[in-house]
């Protein structure tokens, strides 16, 4: 996924209200931002950090910029992450298309935002003439807490992604395929686990729908100011509690 326009480096100055955050650009100008991202935004949105906005082209937007990568500096090395969890659908969509990710290449038609469940949308789904249809979730992944390079999710509460896992695991009984993608907008994680003593009915939602045939597949992504685009498959790991 490439961003339509050059990126504007600034500093975050904070993040509030949730869809709110101050940037000081590089001019010197101070702006408030919107900020597409609802989570609590764990380690990833301190005060201080090299920061990147987009500029919209709709005149009429309250808000003109948006919040894109925070620079984030805690393990190590530097590393940009992507904040936006509008991003990931579209990340994910672009890489199956090419067949990127092998359990979801070979199907002839993906459709966005279908209705399914109890009032719900898939993200994707995935359909063949030779196969079962295949409902894939997406779900943005930016938490990473220690030295250990490990990805966490969810960053708080989510109540909303395990009636997923429940819809998913109707899905599979059903008998079509269903698959929960984790899309992690950094490059300095090598493995993926629920975090459980944040949401641990998330956490073990996750281990029953697992257990019910839902399929985990997890990638982490290389993030940059032109792009982001999927880079190399994760091992998920359930049981990693604290």
């Amino acid at each position: 996924m490439r961003f339509p326009s050059p990126l504007i480096e600034g500093t975050l100055l904070k993040r509030y209200k949730r869809f709110l955050a101050d940037v000081r650009l590089n001019t010197g100008e101070e702006i408030t931002v919107h900020c597409p991202n609802p989570g609590a935004m764990m380690g990833v949105a301190p005060s201080g950090a090299r920061c990147w906005v987009s500029l919209s082209p709709n005149k009429a937007r309250k808000l003109p910029h948006t919040l894109e990568l925070v620079e984030i500096s805690d393990f190590g090395r530097p590393v940009i992450t992507g904040i936006n969890t509008g991003h990931p659908n579209k990340i994910a969509e672009e890489a199956i298309m090419r067949g990127v990710i092998p359990e979801l290449a070979g199907y002839d038609s993906l459709r966005r935002e279908v209705k399914y469940g109890e009032n719900s949308r898939i993200d994707l789904l995935l359909e063949s003439e030779r196969r079962k249809p295949c409902y894939v979730e997406v779900k943005n992944v930016h938490l990473r807490r220690s030295d250990t390079p490990l990805a966490e999710f969810p960053d708080s509460v989510t109540a909303r992604g395990l009636k997923h896992l429940k819809e998913l695991e109707q899905v599979v009984r059903d008998g079509n395929r269903a698959v929960m993608l984790y899309i992690v907008q950094r490059s300095d994680c090598f493995t993926l686990s629920p975090a459980w003593d944040i949401d641990p009915k998330y956490a073990t939602g996750l281990v029953a729908a697992e257990k019910a045939g839902v399929e985990l597949i997890a990638w982490d992504c290389e993030v940059t100011t032109s792009e982001i685009v999927l880079r190399r498959a994760m091992e998920i790991d359930l049981d990693n509690r604290p």
